[in-house]
């Protein structure tokens, strides 16, 4: 039996499939990756309307219990406790070499109540995890089967209010339970504005039915959400952000408080200290090439003489920069904008420069 036919199918693969899309495997998952629009057109789509992503190969965790808050500050680099009800945060599951072994999103829900949203390619090496550091905390973890949709763009807001789904008057980063069984929040992986939205699979065929009357919404495939998050300098884990990479070289510790770090009671605290305070041996920064040619993730990045100062972990075109972009890490010399490094591509060099991050701006909803 071939890779291919162990791919598991997405709830709605039914709807994807009546929609036209092409399908290919990513973390374990057979998923849309581009609809009859086509990755450019569902790119742009986004940035001006409303983009639709079944994102349900991604995984939703739900905790809850007496020493949830205490697991979550132990599991985590992060004040739990410190969230106020409803408020979300980015944080990670660090080794104890402070590698990042997902980046995550937490809200909480109640006092001791919370949603952890993990990323689907390391789904059962964090509920594996989760569970073995929550032997030792009086809390429950529930792996929840959900439809998870993500709608994106900055017509979201009215298209959300005239399908009648509730909830947004939400602030970025922040997430709620709008029905029994849902789970909500305003957030995205696009530099957009945007919500993503777990539910039932039977509410989920009722929203997006819902959802596409409204013509100003189209479906848009994992290569276009690929290319988006790039734009906006969002990691993808497994390529810019790895157990081998920690948060001090990603350029990530804004995610983890003073007052955290001060504590130092999470996993990974003593290596990322250390590493904080040595600062970064090498810096994640944004590459634009000189040329229209994009370069790939692993491209090997050089300095004029040919020696090794880096390594590309993401790259493509930027619909919406209207260039090609890429992302990687180089030597902390290179890393001033505007250093010129070159990728080896199938034995030529292409020359880029480094870039600042973000490629498009932000629009998130700060309301």
């Amino acid at each position: 039996m071939g890779a291919e036919e162990n791919l598991k199918s997405l709830p709605l693969e039914d709807l994807h499939k009546a929609a036209g899309a092409r399908f290919g495997g990513f973390a374990g998952w057979s998923m849309p990756i581009t609809y009859p629009l086509g990755v450019m057109k569902e790119h742009l789509h986004t940035r001006e309307k409303a983009g639709l992503f079944d994102i349900s190969h991604m995984q939703l965790f739900d905790i809850a219990g007496p020493e949830a808050v205490a697991l979550l500050s132990h599991i985590c680099p992060l004040d739990a406790d410190g969230l106020a009800i409803g408020q979300s945060k980015y944080t990670f599951f660090l080794n104890e070499q402070a590698g990042i072994l997902d980046d995550l999103i937490v809200t909480r829900l109640g006092g001791d109540h919370f949603m952890v949203v993990a990323n689907a390619g390391n789904a059962a090496a964090d509920e594996a995890h989760l569970r073995d550091v929550a032997k030792d905390f009086d809390c429950r973890i529930n792996a929840l089967d959900r439809v998870f949709l993500a709608i994106q763009g900055p017509q979201v807001v009215d298209v959300l209010r005239v399908a009648g789904v509730p909830g947004t008057e939400l602030a970025f980063m922040h997430g709620f339970e709008p029905k029994p069984g849902w789970f909500m929040s305003r957030s995205g992986y696009t530099g957009e504005d945007g919500f993503e939205i777990g539910l039932p699979a039977d509410d989920a065929r009722e929203l997006v039915t819902a959802l596409l009357a409204d013509e100003r919404v189209a479906w848009v495939g994992l290569a276009a959400r690929d290319s988006l998050r790039l734009e906006a300098g969002l990691c993808l884990h497994g390529h810019d952000i790895t157990p081998e990479i920690d948060p001090v070289d990603a350029g990530l510790t804004w995610a983890i408080a003073k007052p955290v770090r001060e504590k130092a009671g999470f996993i990974g605290a003593k290596a990322l200290l250390d590493k904080i305070a040595k600062g970064p041996a090498r810096k994640r920064v944004g590459l634009k090439p000189d040329s229209r040619q994009p370069v790939r993730s692993d491209s090997i990045l050089v300095d004029i003489h040919g020696n090794a100062v880096g390594v590309v972990t993401s790259g493509g075109f930027g619909p919406s920069a209207g260039f090609p972009v890429a992302m990687g890490y180089v030597g902390k010399d290179f890393a001033p904008i505007g250093t010129q490094v070159f990728a080896e591509v199938r034995g030529n060099r292409v020359a880029l420069h480094v870039h600042s991050l973000p490629f498009t701006s932000h629009r998130y909803h700060k309301g």
